[in-house]
């Protein structure tokens, strides 16, 4: 015998099982833009968990009753941190009466925190901000213009959606369901993926390949997808 062990499987049967460890208090970072490529399984799961005092970064906290506003419903968030309050009645009603924190970031400051957490980066300087309420507190620093320093975001937590994924965890997303979902994977200590299509390790090329599996931990299959359209229009 080699001595070798054999890896243990990031395949997970369900996602009450995928979110193990995920206690009050802690972050989680929920791919998703308004109600595109969010993690309706996981969402759905937290909110039947005896979980409160939640940090969740997302770009928006979900929309007009669906996604991350049944965890706001269920008084689960504390401080949410996101780039707008739009359509989401539950957020704003709580926001004001000083029930949840918020914590509103320009959309590009958004994602590059989030990316700077992946990359090991401990500050960065942008010039989004610079002169406004978004500046107070933080650092500006004189370059061609003044730039206000941003610390990256980190989580305990993500949880995002992809349209394939292996047993490895390599992800193929469809469209601009991508998001935000691949920056949050790396920026977070346990990432929870839910597929629409779990495939065997290979099924999917290498150059289709949008997530490597060394930034997941957790995959599984999901089910019953809404896929809400958040605002229909429709050609006469």
């Amino acid at each position: 015998m080699s001595g070798r062990t054999k890896p243990q499987s990031k395949v997970y049967e369900s996602a009450l099982g995928a979110l193990e460890g995920l206690t009050s208090g802690m972050t989680i970072m929920s791919g998703g833009f308004g109600l595109c490529g969010i993690p309706e399984n996981s969402i759905d799961t937290i909110a039947t968990m005896p979980v409160e005092g939640l940090t969740v970064i997302s770009n928006n906290i979900g929309n007009s009753g669906r996604g991350l506003v049944k965890l706001l419903q269920n008084r689960q968030i504390k401080n949410a941190i996101c780039t707008y309050v739009g359509g989401n009645p539950d957020l704003e009603r709580q926001m004001l009466a000083g029930e949840v924190k918020v914590e509103l970031v320009p959309q590009g400051t958004f994602s590059e925190r989030i990316r700077a957490a992946g990359l090991g980066i401990r500050a960065f300087f942008t010039p989004t901000g610079a002169g406004t309420i978004v500046a107070e507190g933080k650092e500006v620093r004189m370059f061609d213009k003044p730039c206000v320093m941003e610390l990256p975001l980190n989580a305990d937590f993500a949880i995002i959606k992809a349209q394939r994924g292996d047993t490895y965890g390599n992800l193929w997303f469809q469209e601009s369901a991508r998001n935000f979902s691949p920056l949050m994977a790396m920026a977070a200590k346990i990432t929870v993926v839910e597929v629409e299509e779990l495939v065997p390790m290979g099924e999917i090329r290498p150059e289709d390949v949008h997530l490597p599996g060394i930034f997941v931990q957790r995959i599984y299959q999901g089910k019953n997808y809404r896929n809400d359209i958040e605002i229909l229009k429709e050609s006469k």
